[in-house]
Order: structure tokens, then C-alpha cells, then sequence
């Protein structure tokens, strides 16, 4: 059972990741049936005001006494820095060994890292910050792809909002559906999300690191309907198949079909965003020919059917 949570604040945290956690748990819903929760906002300074990442100060009323006991301890985003408190770090890993669940959100994650929590543990964090984070702690099973990873009494979220969705799964492995539905009510956000992190990411157009194939590759994005073939493309740049093959994996990193259809997946994304075509145009448009080809390689790719890609992120009136 979660009767008492413990939130670990240090300067410079981000107040949004902080409110989440603060909403789930801070907020007396036991009109609605919510259990209620004893909850603790701690730091190594109680009573003293705390910078945050937005300008603007917090108190945090309690001590670091109050993880001995508590049986949710959660770390808030946080600034990342080349060392953290060492008392914090040093409160969090008696709370974890004695049995407490650990929650992190997004780069709360480091502060978990940083304690040696996350040695051969499955996590994730923001995916801004993974490939620091994989650099800082390389034993940590990171996935980058998730809203939030449950290893145990371990449980980390992605970036920001994904915090909620990683708190209401808590409370539902915890407390039950009923529970976390009924904050989730209140909250006015789904009990569950679809998908992961992977729609939520900006992939650039990728380039040539060299100048022989770029005008190849120029060519193929302004033709995506065209069925591209490698001996098709290696007379375009004028080389042998087997040398085109070798030199378009040296400088792109990857084969012509994955490049192809990775931009593919990116004009479907362009097209879902920010008109109001049908799939099966979009499908057309995008090169992929068929509805059931889009969703395929969309899917895989993106994380989320293209349908609910659009739901989340269309801007046309």
C-alpha cells in the first residue's frame, strides 16, 4: 500500500515535474475514494527557499528524516550537474534498500544514477537526455522509446508529462484501477496513454556527410513516390551498384530502403500534422502506396498508428 511519499526537492528543480507529483499525491481526494496519502516534501534545507528552473522559489517544510519510513520516495527533474548532494544520495539508497518503491521524473533519473540505483536496472528519462545519460551510467538498461519503465521498486518516466502517466501506472499497480482512474478524472487526462516517447521527437531530415550522395539524396526526398532500386539510384550517382551500396551505408548510415522509408515516415508525419488528407492519400503522397503500408512502417518507426499521431498532433483548421 502507498500511505506516506517522500519527494526529494533540490535547487534548481522544475516545478512542473514537481506538480505532478504533487497532484497525484498531495491532494486530498478521499471524497472521490482515494485513499489518502501522507505526503512529505523534503530537502537537506527544510524551511529554506530553493531556486527552481522557472524563475521562482519553493520551501520544502521537511527533512531528509522523513525518507526513513516512507514507502513512495520520488525524485522531481532537477538540473543535471556532475555531483548531487551526497546526503540526498545517501537517502536514497538506504530508502531503496530497505524497500521502498523509487520513482523518478524525467531527469530525475540522474539524481537516481548518481545514488547507484540504476546499475543493471531498466529506466529511461527525457529523450533529449539519453545519450548523456547512457555516456554517465553505461550498466543502466535505458530505453529511450518509453513514456516510463517499471523495474520493481523502480519505476522512472520520461520527459514531463510522461511523469503522469508513470504516477497514475504506480497507483494502479498499487491500489487498483478504480483509484487511478478516479485521479485521473479529476486530473482531466486519460488513465492510460498509447505509445511511447518516439512520437513526441523531432527527427531531422538526415544529410550526407559527404558531397558525392547528397544530390542523390535530395533527388530521392523530392521523389518518394518513385520505386527507388539501388542499380536505379547507383546509375543516378553514376557508380557501381556494389560501390553506391557501400558508400550510401558509409555516409548515411544506414541501407536506401531504411533511409527511404525513414523520410517517408517523416512526410506522412508532415502531412498527418498539418492537413486533413485521408490515409490512404497520405499513404499515396508519402510513397507508401497502400493505407496498411503506412500503418506498417509508421507504427514501427513512430510508435503510435498514424491515426492517433494525428489526434495528438494535428495543427490544421
Amino acid at each position: 500500500m502507498l500511505r506516506k511519499i517522500a519527494v526529494v526537492l533540490m535547487e534548481d528543480i522544475a516545478l512542473f515535474e514537481f506538480g505532478v507529483l504533487a497532484e497525484v499525491f498531495g491532494l486530498d481526494r478521499t471524497d472521490d475514494g482515494v485513499p489518502p496519502f501522507d505526503f512529505k516534501v523534503c530537502s537537506t534545507t527544510p524551511g529554506v527557499p530553493m531556486r527552481t528552473s522557472s524563475h521562482s522559489q519553493v520551501i520544502a517544510p521537511y527533512g531528509l528524516e522523513e525518507l526513513e519510513d516512507a514507502d513512495l520516495v520520488a525524485v522531481p527533474a532537477t538540473n543535471w550537474r556532475h555531483g548531487y548532494d551526497e546526503r540526498i544520495l545517501d537517502a536514497l539508497r538506504k530508502a531503496e534498500a530497505r524497500g521502498a518503491i523509487m520513482l523518478s521524473v524525467c531527469s530525475g533519473a540522474f539524481v537516481l544514477g548518481a545514488a547507484g540505483l540504476l546499475e543493471g536496472r531498466g529506466c529511461t528519462t527525457h529523450w533529449r537526455y539519453v545519450d548523456r545519460f547512457m555516456a554517465e551510467f553505461p550498466t543502466a538498461k535505458i530505453d529511450p522509446d518509453v513514456l516510463f519503465v517499471d523495474d520493481g521498486n523502480i519505476i522512472t518516466s520520461a520527459g514531463t508529462a510522461a511523469g503522469i502517466d508513470a504516477c497514475l501506472h504506480l497507483v494502479r499497480r498499487e491500489l487498483g484501477s478504480a483509484v487511478a482512474t478516479r485521479i485521473a478524472r479529476r486530473m482531466v487526462v486519460p488513465p492510460q496513454r498509447d505509445g511511447g516517447q518516439r512520437q513526441y521527437v523531432e527527427v531531422p531530415v538526415p544529410e550526407c556527410s559527404a558531397e558525392s550522395l547528397q544530390p542523390v539524396l535530395n533527388w530521392m526526398i523530392d521523389n518518394l513516390t518513385t520505386d527507388h532500386t539501388v542499380p536505379a539510384l547507383a546509375r543516378r550517382a553514376q557508380m557501381s551498384e556494389r560501390t553506391f551500396a557501400r558508400r550510401f551505408v558509409a555516409e548515411t548510415g544506414t541501407t536506401p530502403l531504411k533511409w527511404v522509408t525513414t523520410q517517408r515516415v517523416l512526410r506522412a508525419r508532415t502531412l498527418l500534422e498539418q492537413t486533413r488528407m485521408g490515409i490512404e492519400q497520405i499513404a499515396g503522397e508519402s510513397g507508401f502506396g497502400t493505407a496498411a503500408l503506412l500503418r506498417h512502417h509508421f507504427r514501427r518507426v513512430v510508435g503510435v498508428p498514424p491515426q492517433d499521431y494525428r489526434r495528438t498532433f494535428q495543427t490544421a483548421g
